[in-house]
């Protein structure tokens, strides 16, 4: 039976991705900010196959909460097989651009409380001496853009981050897994017009148990976002700078 925590619960990739773990018998600890949603959540997993679940209230970057909050996770599950990290934002590019405090605020919501928590999290699994620890980042971290650096620079922080903690945990046998989605179609982006590089959250969220399955290390989801990113990351910045992306 694997014990997960997702944190970022109410979301729809991780939701899809716990909806995939339930008929394994799986024993789940929810965190998210919806009571209601949470709660929905869990009556759902259950009925699919779930051993046990849990729900807790959190904000993520209420960092205070952190270590309550995982203890708690803890001792429902007897220990962490694996904690996927799912929660985030959309930040509104050009109302950051105006406003110090917005960006500060959309960063310590895509990365300080992610990295925050991915820290704890580590100490744990590395004490343990197993476990995965799953975290999604993003294809917009890879090269930041005029239309999403905020969002790019947020979550370039993170898998920078990443880099570092799976060369620390490798001795200790954790799997650090770094999932890097592209276009998502989720209620977080109903406002977007959609085109054939999307994908839904069912796709990105099969992706994620795979490489967790086969201890992947960096995932492009879908797959076809490796190439894209390589050919993006590549492109001379006195070339790239001039395009409107």
């Amino acid at each position: 039976m694997q014990k997960i925590l997702i944190i970022g619960a109410t979301s729809a990739i991780a939701e899809a991705a716990a909806r995939l773990w339930a008929p394994r018998g799986a024993a789940f600890y929810l965190v998210g900010r919806n009571a209601e949603r949470l709660v929905s959540i869990a009556d759902d997993l259950k009925v699919r196959g779930a051993a046990r679940v849990e729900t807790q209230v959190m904000d993520a970057c209420e960092r205070s909460q952190h270590e309550a909050m995982l203890t708690a996770a803890d001792n429902f599950l007897c220990g962490i097989d694996v904690a996927l990290i799912a929660h985030g934002s959309l930040p509104d590019q050009r109302a950051c651009e105006l406003s110090v405090d917005l960006t500060l605020a959309e960063i310590e919501t895509n990365a300080l409380s992610v990295i925050a928590l991915s820290t704890l999290i580590a100490n744990r699994l590395a004490w343990q001496e197993k476990g995965t620890l799953a975290v999604i980042s993003s294809v917009a971290g890879d090269r930041g853009r005029q239309s999403n650096y905020i969002y790019g620079a947020a979550k370039g922080m993170v898998s920078l981050f990443l880099q570092g903690l799976r060369n620390r945990m490798f001795k200790h046998g954790v799997q650090v897994l770094t999932v890097k989605p592209g276009f998502v179609d989720t209620p977080m982006t109903s406002g977007f017009d959609k085109g054939p590089l999307w994908a839904s959250a069912d796709q990105v969220a099969r992706g994620i148990v795979r490489a967790i399955d086969t201890r992947r290390d960096v995932v492009y989801l879908p797959g076809f976002w490796w190439p894209i990113m390589w050919i993006i990351r590549h492109l001379p910045e006195g070339y790239f700078k001039k395009l409107k992306l």
